[in-house]
Order: structure tokens, then C-alpha cells, then sequence
């Protein structure tokens, strides 16, 4: 297993220009044609520029984009398994061509970089629907945004002006060098990683605790990009998660951070993904729990696990942990899962993402058993709209 040190492929990127070439394309991108990114567009750039994509270095050519939809592989082969790509409308076709600089902006017209056009190319999308989400159900809602996004794509490589302003977590919008620094501070040589898009119940909890039990640390690294529109808000979820590390974990062993990444529900390829950004930001290990990055009923409840088999565990270096679903058993009075309890089925306590939304709807108190009570009360202020 590689050292901490090491970022996937050898080499932790930064986009970001130094300043005299800031100065220069400061003030060149004035007269080049334009590209407003969208909030995905955008979070890609953001983990592009800053190392969290590494090792690349623009958005996907052609080479690249095929052997991720198809093998789950870099055309070099290394392991990767969502395609990172820059689309526009068919409409700039005679505009953006190979040899272009392109000035790439912010919704409210800032400069935040160039990307260099080295291609030019159309995707199959229902193809890449089929492979990369396992479904052409626009209901799904990766596919969904898939399906909005323009045909014409392109690769190339990109400079950074700046990263993107968002004005909210400041104090916790580190960046992979930053996260490894603050590691390498604590002397940590192992740190697990921790994905989440919900507020931390007891569940995620112990997943953690049982992790931490075998490393030096844990980044808890919630994303903070889009989400649907059903799911806890970003405010809300830091909230819970302060509480909860306030209260319930030893300070000195845990680092709270956001992953500015728009989640797109692609469950075992996502997973796969995840973990490739958290051994940039400096991880060892990486937790795989019950359904990761799923949405609906599109994936097995296990499959986030079992496509690990199917990619070089040696080239990807960082260990995947595996845990079932844990659940409060009633019998012992702990959270445990199936490999701990004897608990019949009417003896474990589970509560559904959309059972919990009912309650908080109703003004229902939410069970200790389910979620710590300062996080329940985080929740349901929020449910009232305070």
C-alpha cells in the first residue's frame, strides 16, 4: 500500500498559474470566446485546478473519455471510472475548435481560467447512461442531468486563475495539499476516509469509530456540491456534523473538511470515484458502506462493494473498508451489524431516509437509537424553518 505521500498517480496537481502568468491571462481572456460553467462544470474545475482530480490536468479527451465508459480505465491504464468532461452546445461547434483558448467563467461572468481545446468530439450519451449509470431511466437524476448537458464535448488542458468564490464552510474548504499538511501536522500516516452526503446518524457513526480503531485518523469530507433536491442541505448537514464531533469523537483524531464535488448518484462506479478523490486528499483507507452513491432502486445493495473486484486494487492504493448496514439492536442495546448481532430481523432498528423526512416533517422526535440527540435537534430546527 502507498504512503500517504503519494497522490494518485504519483503526482498531486495544481493548476493554479503563478503570478506573472496571472497577470498575463488576466489580461487575455478578455478577447477569447467564452464558456460559462454550470454548477457541475464548475465543481469539476474546482477539483481539476486544485489536485483533487490528479493526475489530471484538463478535461477528458476522446482516448480517455471511451476506456472510462468501457473499461473503467484511463487510456494509459489506470483505474478510473466517471468521466470528467467539458460539454457545450452544438451551437459553439464552429467556434470552439482544436487550437482554441477558451476563457472558462463563473455564473456571474468572473474569469476563472483557460482551457487550451486539444479536441473536439459527440458522445454517445445513452451509451455512457448504460455503462457508467447502469440505467437510461431519466428519473435517475445523474442521467437526468446527463441528458441536459450539451452534445458537443470538449478536451484539453486547463490553467487556473483563481478557485471558485462560494463564500460558505471557508474554514473548512481545504484543499488536497492543505488536507495532507494538516495530516502530516497530527503526524498521521494512516487516515480514513469518510464519504457523506446525509447528516452523520449513529449508523455512519460507528462505521467511522470501527475504522478508527485500525488508523491514526479520519476525514470526515461531506460533499457539498449538488445534490437533489430531497436531500438535507449543505448548511444544514455542517451543522450536524460539528455537533457530532463536538460531542462525540476525540478532537485530535478526526479532520472535518468539504469536497466541493456535485454528486452524480452513479452508486458502484461513484464509489470507485470517491475513492480515487479521497486518496488525493491524502487517505489510506476509505469506508464503503451499504449503497454508497445510490439512488432509488437502481443498485444492488452491495454492488458499491463487489466492483472493487473488478479494478487493480495495487494500482488504485487505497483500501477500501467494507461494512454492512448497522442498525441499533435491540437485543444487546449497541449498534452492531449482522456480523456482530444475533438479533432476529424485529430486533434491529433501521429508519429510511424517507421514514426519517416524515418525521421531521410531522415534528416527530427522531429515536436516540437512530441519531444523536443534538444532531435530531439540528434537524429539526431546520424542519421549522429556524
Amino acid at each position: 500500500m502507498s504512503n500517504l505521500g503519494e497522490p494518485y498517480g504519483g503526482t498531486l496537481v495544481d493548476l493554479l498559474v503563478d503570478e506573472e502568468e496571472h497577470v498575463e491571462l488576466g489580461r487575455e481572456v478578455a478577447s477569447l470566446p467564452t464558456i460559462e460553467l454550470d454548477s457541475r462544470h464548475l465543481a469539476d474545475f474546482e477539483l481539476l485546478a486544485n489536485g483533487g482530480f490528479s493526475p489530471l490536468t484538463g478535461f477528458m479527451g476522446e482516448a480517455d473519455y471511451h476506456s472510462v465508459v468501457e473499461n473503467m480505465t484511463l487510456a494509459n491504464g489506470l483505474p478510473w471510472s466517471m468521466p470528467v468532461t467539458l460539454s457545450v452546445e452544438e451551437s459553439r461547434a464552429g467556434e470552439l475548435t482544436p487550437g482554441v483558448r477558451a476563457d472558462l467563467r463563473d455564473d456571474e461572468g468572473f474569469p476563472l481560467g483557460v482551457i487550451d481545446i486539444e479536441e473536439v468530439y459527440r458522445r454517445d450519451k445513452t451509451r455512457l447512461a448504460e455503462q457508467v449509470y447502469r440505467t437510461t431511466d431519466e428519473a435517475h437524476p445523474g442521467v437526468a442531468a446527463l441528458y441536459a448537458s450539451g452534445d458537443l464535448v470538449l478536451g484539453g488542458s486547463v490553467k487556473a486563475l483563481r478557485l471558485p468564490d462560494h463564500g460558505n464552510f471557508p474554514d473548512h474548504r481545504l484543499t488536497p495539499a492543505q488536507t495532507r499538511a494538516a495530516f502530516a501536522e497530527r503526524g498521521w500516516r494512516t487516515v480514513v476516509g469518510f464519504q457523506t452526503r446525509n447528516p452523520i446518524h449513529r449508523a455512519h457513526e460507528y462505521l467511522i469509530k470501527v475504522a478508527l480503531e485500525g488508523v491514526d485518523g479520519a476525514l470526515i469530507h461531506p460533499l457539498v456540491g449538488d445534490t437533489k433536491d430531497d436531500d438535507i442541505p449543505a448548511d444544514v448537514r455542517m451543522q450536524c456534523y460539528q455537533v457530532l464531533l463536538d460531542r462525540y469523537f476525540p478532537e485530535d483524531r478526526v479532520q472535518l473538511s468539504v469536497l466541493p464535488a456535485a454528486m452524480r448518484y452513479a452508486g458502484p462506479r461513484e464509489a470507485i470515484f470517491h475513492a480515487i478523490m479521497r486518496k488525493n486528499y491524502g487517505c489510506t483507507h476509505f469506508i464503503v458502506g451499504r449503497d454508497h452513491a445510490g439512488v432509488g432502486n437502481y443498485y444492488g445493495t452491495y454492488d458499491a462493494q463487489r466492483i472493487f473486484d473488478e479494478i487493480d486494487l495495487d494500482a488504485l492504493g487505497i483500501q477500501p473498508l467494507f461494512f454492512e448496514h448497522a442498525f441499533w439492536c435491540l437485543r444487546s442495546g449497541a449498534m452492531a451489524t449482522t456480523k456482530t448481532s444475533p438479533a432476529t430481523p424485529e430486533e434491529r432498528l433501521f429508519l429510511s431516509g424517507t421514514k426519517v423526512r416524515e418525521m421531521l416533517a410531522n415534528g416527530e422526535d427522531l429515536p436516540v437509537e437512530f441519531t444523536r440527540p443534538e444532531v435530531a435537534a439540528v434537524l429539526m430546527e431546520s424542519a421549522r424553518g429556524g
